[in-house]
């Protein structure tokens, strides 16, 4: 295994150890992606199959008024930023953030906490082998003045309040909406 490689597998296991699930969902979630690392020390990798971890984030404009989504290009649904974690990343939270930048084009992004705010797993489409996508998700706030730029991963990128979603989208983008509102105390 390669040193880039242990460095995140630690990294995920340090950081859902320290989670605090706000609910029984969250909790079982927690220690089923614990057990998941815990049998696979490539579990941060896309090619560890049938599943693996992911990380993303909902971004939040700087008046916190605001989420931004994009169209997903596969998916044909508004998600929030998120991908595979890569080598170079180190860490999770640098995951989320390197995907929030690649797919919102918004430099300057940063983290609202280096603690997750949410844990999800939903079918993983990278792979005809994948199953899941054990997805560590994040909360990241804009800078002023940003202005967004689609990636080639999106369709379309838009700026919804927490009440006003862009559809379609799912139960999952409406739970992590719904989770960052209270992480800000909204």
């Amino acid at each position: 295994m390669r040193a880039s490689a242990t460095q995140e597998h630690k990294d995920a296991l340090r950081l859902l150890r320290a989670y605090k699930p706000a609910d029984s969902h969250q909790q079982r979630l927690r220690d089923d992606f614990l057990t998941h690392l815990e049998a696979h020390p490539d579990g941060t990798k896309r090619e560890c199959l049938p599943d693996h971890l992911t990380a993303s984030a909902i971004i939040v404009d700087p008046s916190r008024a605001m989420v931004l989504l994009g169209l997903h290009a596969k998916a044909r649904l508004w998600l929030q930023m998120g991908g595979h974690i890569d080598a170079e990343d180190g860490s999770i939270a640098a995951a989320a953030l390197r995907e929030s930048v690649e797919e919102s084009g918004i430099d300057s992004l940063s983290l609202f906490s280096e603690t997750p705010i949410s844990l999800d797993r939903h079918p993983a489409p990278c792979s005809p082998l994948a199953r899941y996508h054990l997805d560590v998700q994040f909360l990241i706030i804009a800078p002023s003045g940003a202005v967004e730029h689609v990636s080639p991963e999106q369709i379309e990128l838009r700026w919804c309040t927490f009440d006003t979603l862009s559809e379609p989208t799912d139960d999952a983008v409406r739970r992590l909406v719904a989770t960052a509102r209270k992480a800000l105390g909204l």
